[in-house]
């Protein structure tokens, strides 16, 4: 099953419509206060803004719901070390804060055309040339990160169908270890075709 969540979809919507500097100030801002402030009702708080967001921008209920579903995996187990290492108000406030954070960069993607994203990136750092900042080497950083989101909701999937498939759906271990080792093998090969094309210095 193709994974396209996250890639641009055309529309007309508001948030589709906002000039990308503003959608991607937004998000940073946003970002930054629901790491910063604490509590599960803010959090719970958070995530329905982010849903409205989600809700103005279209964005397809059955792709991001299987988005969210791989990542609300990755939450939850996140979600149980802050409880069995803090309590459970933290736990819950983590867990609300990862699937906010996700929905967020779900609907810009969705929203801004990537070309956009990307020129507006090398627009704004450009000035920092002089110290020796390479624009067009971010710029094909972020672009590698926005593309890789799809392959690995796909790997997400492809691993768990595989752990239902030894009748170990309900072991978080045999879906979370060859899951990890699938996604760091997944970033040594793209670094090696990096460097094989004197991209990886």
């Amino acid at each position: 099953m193709s994974m396209t969540v996250g890639l641009y979809r055309a529309g007309d919507t508001v948030l589709h419509r906002l000039p990308v500097g503003v959608k991607l100030f937004g998000l940073a801002v946003l970002s930054v206060a629901i790491v910063a402030v604490r509590g599960p009702l803010l959090a719970a708080g958070f995530l329905a803004l982010a849903v409205a967001l989600a809700l103005i921008g279209r964005l397809d209920l059955p792709s991001t719901a299987r988005a969210l579903r791989a990542v609300l995996v990755i939450a939850f187990v996140v979600a149980l070390l802050q409880w069995w290492l803090f309590t459970f108000d933290r736990a819950v406030e983590s867990l609300l804060d990862l699937v906010s954070l996700a929905l967020l960069a779900l609907t810009l993607t969705v929203t801004t055309p990537t070309t956009e994203t990307l020129d507006a990136v090398v627009r704004w750092i450009r000035p920092l040339q002089r110290f020796g900042l390479d624009p067009e080497r971010v710029a094909l950083t972020i672009a590698m990160a926005i593309q890789a989101l799809p392959g690995t909701l796909a790997l997400a999937q492809e691993t768990r169908d595989a752990a239902r498939a030894r009748g170990l759906g309900r072991s978080p271990r045999a879906y979370l270890t060859p899951f990890v080792i699938r996604v760091v093998a997944r970033a040594h090969e793209t670094g090696d075709a990096l460097k094989a094309r004197g991209l990886g210095d």
